[in-house]
C-alpha cells in the first residue's frame, strides 16, 4: 500500500490508513489519487468517497470539505464522514425516499431556500444509502 489517507472531522479521525487508490467526490467531478499524485487542494462536495485496499473497495460518505494532496498523503478535512459499512442500508434507504419526496414537494412549488434545503438533504441522504451499498 503506497498512499497515506486520513479522513478527518472537526471531532474525530474517520479513517487513518494506507491505501492503493482513492476516489473522490470534488465539486468539480470524480477524481481518482494514486501514488506519486502531484500537489493538489481542491473542494469536496457531499457524496461517495472510495478507497480501495488491495483488491477490496471501502466507501466513506463525506458531507463536504477540501482534500490536500502533497507527498503520497492525502487529507481529507470534512464536516461529516462515516463508513458505509457502519451505515444501516434499510435506515438510510428510508431517508433516501423522504427526501426525495421532500425535494419533489420543494420543486413544485416551494420557496427557493426551500428548495437549497431540500436538495442538500436530498444529496447527503442519497450519499449515505449509497455508501450502505443502496442501488441509486
Amino acid at each position: 500500500m503506497s498512499l497515506t489517507v486520513r479522513v478527518i472531522t472537526p471531532d474525530k479521525v474517520v479513517w487513518d490508513g494506507s491505501v492503493e487508490e482513492v476516489i473522490l467526490p470534488s465539486t468539480s467531478g470524480q477524481l481518482g489519487i494514486l501514488k506519486g499524485h502531484a500537489p493538489l487542494l481542491t473542494a469536496l462536495d457531499i457524496g461517495v468517497m472510495r478507497v480501495r485496499l488491495e483488491k477490496d473497495w471501502k466507501s466513506l460518505v463525506v458531507m463536504g470539505g477540501f482534500a490536500e494532496v502533497e507527498n503520497d498523503e492525502l487529507k481529507v478535512l470534512v464536516n461529516t464522514a462515516e463508513i458505509g459499512d457502519a451505515i444501516d442500508k434499510e435506515s438510510a434507504k428510508t431517508e433516501f425516499s423522504q427526501a426525495q419526496s421532500r425535494l419533489d414537494e420543494a420543486t413544485k412549488g416551494g420557496e427557493r431556500r426551500d428548495q437549497i434545503q431540500a436538495t442538500t438533504a436530498y444529496k447527503r441522504a442519497r450519499a449515505r444509502f449509497q455508501a450502505a451499498g443502496g442501488l441509486v
